[in-house]
Parts: C-alpha cells; sequence; structure tokens
C-alpha cells in the first residue's frame, strides 16, 4: 500500500490574512503616535468703535532702553528699579486702592523686560493691562528724553 502525498501547490494567494494585519498595523500607529499641537495661542481679540472711558490710574512705561516709569493719575513718570516694582505696587494697591495698572511699552523693548514688569505685578496682586497705545503723552515724552 503506497501512500501518494499531495505536494500540490496551489496557484491562488488569499489577501483576506494580509489585510487584516495592515489594519492591525495601522490601528497601532494611529494609536501610540503623539499628536503636534502649535505652540502659538490662540488669541480672539476684541473688535469694538468705541474707547472705554475707564483709564488706569497707575501707568508703567517702559523706553527703548528698557528703563521702568512709574506714574499715579496725570503727575509725571518717576524712574524705578525692577527690584522694587513690586513692592511699590503693593502700597499703591494698598493706598490708593487700584484694580489695575496700565502698561506702556516701547515696541523695542524686549518681551522678557515686560514678562519681569508683569510678574511684578502678579507678586504685587494687582492686574496689569498691556495698553494698546504705546505712546505716552507728550509730557512723559519730555520727561523721559530728560
Amino acid at each position: 500500500m503506497s501512500l501518494k502525498r499531495s505536494n500540490r501547490m496551489m496557484a491562488t494567494f488569499s489577501m483576506a490574512s494580509m489585510t487584516d494585519v495592515i489594519f492591525l498595523l495601522l490601528i497601532f500607529f494611529m494609536v501610540t503616535s503623539t499628536f503636534v499641537f502649535p505652540t502659538a495661542l490662540e488669541v480672539n481679540l476684541p473688535k469694538s468703535s468705541e474707547q472705554t472711558a475707564l483709564k488706569p490710574a497707575v501707568k508703567i512705561y517702559i523706553d527703548n532702553q528698557e528703563q521702568v516709569y512709574t506714574a499715579t493719575g496725570d503727575g509725571l513718570p518717576a524712574l524705578i528699579e525692577t527690584d522694587h516694582l513690586a513692592s511699590w505696587l503693593k502700597l499703591q494697591a494698598v493706598q490708593d486702592e487700584i484694580s489695575s495698572v496700565g502698561l506702556y511699552a516701547d515696541e523695542s523693548v524686549s518681551y522678557g523686560k515686560i514678562i519681569e514688569v508683569l510678574n511684578s505685578g502678579s507678586e504685587a496682586g494687582v492686574k496689569i493691562v498691556l495698553a494698546t497705545n504705546p505712546v505716552p503723552t507728550e509730557s512723559v515724552k519730555r520727561y523721559i528724553e530728560k
């Protein structure tokens, strides 16, 4: 009795298992990959045709040499060291009960200096608002240029 082996090759190739493997790989890479988010902040600026009548009682000016000046009300600005700015703001907050401070910075001032002033305000517990009009009044310009 002789048994024959069947060594016949099939001429067809099944792709069903290959598509399963491809879908599994696709799902694996989608789940394990990291998504890239842009690092920029999306800022929605308000639009208005009117200006607010509320003006800050305390103003901080930073000129193009990154010197910091402070002024209360309509008074002339005085030069102040950045290290003493937080304590000055705390004193003004207690005396005048200010809620916000306007920051006017020259367009050539580095962001680091502006962040330093904002951190001083945060340390003092005072809200500092970046002014949209970086040009100070004429009396302040004359005082700063002296």
